[in-house]
């Protein structure tokens, strides 16, 4: 381009062509020195990131946020929690307590008494969570100390919190026994008749099932596979039942899978909307079902079923010819003279139960007196404050100040004396004048 522009130029004498050319090529050089100049500046601004693009990563980012859902950990306790939420909520009640409770109620435990105020059909539900949860819970200990300590003493362990259950219920069932003995002694003749008469309608009408099938029998097994899997009685088969209730699939029935086996059989006696029908007594029924059908199947006393150990007690004669099963009310849970001595230590703790309560009232009391009487000295002591205050005003006196700001002394001057109180005047004093002159209208003393 430099090359035709320079030939593009008129010819002119040699010598002075020859000084114009340097000129005009230093020209021509400065020109495409500015163009180059542009031209990397254009390809710089072409090569940054447009204003539009930043716009609609910032849109973006609000549509991520509103879609982002809570994580899920994969843990099972995180799972039972939010079981536990799910059902409180469908409690209209708890459900609108939970809305309007602030974050201070929440951490003082106020919000979880309204507990006791929710259905009973959800409580039931709460409780079989909890039961799950704890037998779950129950199988991990028992496998840990199984690795760290051997497998006897996690057997023997959870034993003894079975045990443990039992007595607690066994307690429970003697202090129901107990408040409704007391209730009776305060009623006269005709009302304790009447109340005696409808506990024992409660009674009968609690009785009154359908007949249970033994735990871990072929008919008791046969049930759940028509009812609850839904499948033809005809086609039951021992080692596809097994393979169906083993939900975590590996390989035995535990105790949580073998207590759900047994949820039909407790829907026949229990029923929640029932005022004779007592939950707590379910879940002891439930326990005591899957310690017998463990204490018959499980051989190696580890706990859980292998399909082998289920696969043998199916072939056994007390599997299709089962005894009939026993429930809680038809068992004696407890004797007269075990009621007495649970009364007798009930009514020792409440007499200790007193006597810290009526310790507490004096401790109170003395408290109180004490306070009273710091209450009278703190008034004492702003009384003598403020009249130390007055005092000090009072005696705060400002002496009369001259014109310019100098002190003044007045002499004071003395009154006269009444008649009859003269009193001589020292040397040099004149007797004031009018003082001793009889009033007008009286004679002058005479001399």
């Amino acid at each position: 381009m430099e090359v035709d522009a320079l030939q593009s130029l008129p010819r002119a004498d040699p010598a002075v062509q020859n000084q114009e050319v340097p000129d005009i090529r230093m020209h021509w050089k400065r020109m495409s020195l500015s163009r180059c100049w542009l031209l990397l500046c254009l390809l710089l601004a072409a090569e940054t990131v447009p204003i539009d693009k930043i716009k609609v990563t910032k849109v973006e980012e609000p549509e991520v946020q509103a879609t982002a859902e809570s994580p899920d950990t994969g843990l099972y306790y995180d799972r039972y929690l939010r079981e536990v939420i799910d059902v409180l909520e469908t409690d209209r009640h708890f459900r609108d307590k939970l809305q309007t409770a602030n974050i201070d109620e929440i951490k003082s435990g106020k919000l979880a008494k309204e507990l006791n105020l929710v259905s009973h059909l959800v409580r039931t539900k709460l409780d079989e969570l909890k039961r799950q949860e704890v037998s779950r819970l129950r199988m991990l200990i028992k496998a840990k100390i199984d690795a760290q300590q051997g497998k006897g003493t996690a057997t023997s362990d959870l034993e003894n919190y079975d045990k443990e259950r039992h007595e607690e219920f066994k307690q429970y069932e003697m202090l129901k026994e107990h408040e409704r003995r007391e209730y009776l002694k305060t009623l006269d003749e005709e009302k304790r008749k009447e109340e005696e008469a409808r506990f024992d309608e409660m009674k009968r009408k609690h009785q009154d099932h359908p007949k249970i099938n033994h735990p871990g029998s072929k008919d008791q097994l046969k049930e759940v596979w028509e009812e609850t899997d839904g499948l033809d009685p005809e086609d039951f088969d021992t080692k596809t039942f097994f393979k169906l209730h083993d939900t975590n699939g590996d390989g035995f029935l535990d105790e949580q899978e073998m207590e759900a086996l047994f949820t039909k059989e407790l829907e026949k006696i229990y029923d929640p909307n029932n005022e004779e029908d007592d939950m707590i007594e379910m879940e002891e029924e439930r326990l005591r079902m899957r310690e017998h059908v463990m204490k018959e199947i499980d051989t190696n006393k580890d706990r859980l079923i292998s399909v082998d150990e289920f696969l043998t007690a199916s072939e056994k004669k007390e599997f299709v010819d089962a005894d009939n099963w026993e429930t809680l009310d038809e068992q004696e849970l407890y004797s007269e003279d075990e009621l007495q001595e649970f009364e007798r230590r009930l009514s020792q703790q409440e007499h200790e139960l007193q006597m810290k309560s009526d310790d507490l009232l004096k401790q109170r009391e003395a408290l109180q007196l004490q306070q009273d009487q710091l209450q009278a000295q703190k008034f004492e002591f702003q009384q003598v404050v403020q009249h130390l205050e007055q005092q000090k005003q009072t005696q705060q006196v400002h002496p009369p100040a001259g014109p310019n700001g100098e002190l003044q002394f007045h002499q004071e001057k003395q009154q006269a004396a009444p008649p009859g109180n003269m009193q001589a005047l020292p040397p040099g004093h004149d007797q004031p004048q009018g003082l001793n002159q009889p009033a007008p209208g009286q004679d002058q003393p005479q001399q």
